[in-house]
């Protein structure tokens, strides 16, 4: 059975853990494993606009000794209507895997139903699971560890229902962490995702919060996390989301309730002064820079992972 990584939990704490620590070893020697040589081919497919998907993407496949075939959907018969299936169906039989960044989670769900090879989920609206193994290996390489993960209090600030969210609400629950949301009223994560979040947390010995209070998400927290809060089609309401949000920063005044020395992340872009203040980002406590690196690391070592399954 050909195995897919479409959202976060479709990786046990045990294969999350061992994807994590791929990741680590790869920072340390980045051709320790070249599943693709020949070249072989994988096919990483873009509906959206991108910079560090794109590049880690590319020069991660080609460091595994593999080929990037990078396709803009727009200028592809995908773009033009021919059916996923289909696509699916020509592509499998050339590439040794998709990769694919798109709009709607069901769109990679029916690509994955009818391909014979893994299919990786590089963003979607409602999940962005490849940029959470990331965060988590970063804060691992800085702790030390893969196993200090397990028991971290994780905080989430912004955008609550968008994917990055998500993402960490069922990644942070795998790799065993507290995990709070802090958002506000009307921006509330799906439930059906929250509800799953707290199923795993109940066997990994996490946990999950969500609150419409930015001090309750980071007091104490041992890593903050925050995002855009105008995401990919979400431009019309920059206005609104300006004013909703503002009291949901990452700035000094967070990491002064937070643990001494907790991490700041952001998947980038960033906007200074929006969701995340210049200092914070920009300070000793950032880890963003190397969260950003560890993009090609940590997708490295799942299309490692996945080329052995």
């Amino acid at each position: 059975m050909t195995r897919h990584f479409l959202r976060d939990d479709d990786l046990t704490p045990a294969q999350q853990r061992e994807v994590l620590q791929l990741a680590l070893d790869f920072r340390q020697d980045r051709y320790i494993k070249q599943p693709f040589l020949g070249p072989k081919a994988v096919a990483v497919i873009f509906d959206k606009p991108s910079t560090r998907t794109r590049v880690s993407f590319a020069a991660g496949i080609a460091e595994l000794g593999g080929y990037p075939l990078v396709i803009d959907s727009l200028t592809s018969q995908l773009g033009r209507g021919e059916s996923i299936a289909d696509t699916a169906r020509v592509l499998d039989r050339q590439v040794s895997a998709i990769v694919w960044r798109t709009f709607g989670q069901e769109r990679l769900e029916e690509m994955a139903a009818y391909s014979t090879v893994p299919v990786v989920n590089a963003l979607t609206d409602l999940f962005h699971p490849c940029q959470i193994l990331a965060d988590f290996a970063a804060i691992a390489d800085e702790r030390g560890s893969v196993d200090a993960l397990a028991g971290l209090n994780f905080a989430y600030v912004g955008d609550g229902a968008n994917n990055m969210a998500h993402s960490y609400l069922l990644g942070g629950a795998t790799a065993g962490m507290h995990v709070r949301i802090g958002t506000p009223e009307g921006y509330l994560p799906h439930p059906e995702v929250v509800a799953k979040a707290e199923l795993i947390a109940e066997s990994t010995g996490g946990s999950v919060v969500v609150t419409h209070h930015h001090d309750d998400a980071v007091r104490g927290a041992d890593a903050v996390a925050t995002d855009t809060w105008i995401s990919m089609g979400d431009e019309l309401q920059t206005d609104q989301r300006s004013t909703v949000f503002a009291d949901f920063q990452v700035n000094a005044a967070s990491l002064e309730l937070a643990a001494a020395g907790a991490h700041v992340l952001h998947c980038l872009p960033a906007y200074r002064g929006k969701e995340i203040s210049a200092e914070a980002i920009d300070g000793d406590q950032s880890i963003v820079w190397l969260e950003a690196e560890y993009r090609l690391h940590a997708q490295k070592a799942l299309l490692a992972w996945l080329e052995e399954q």
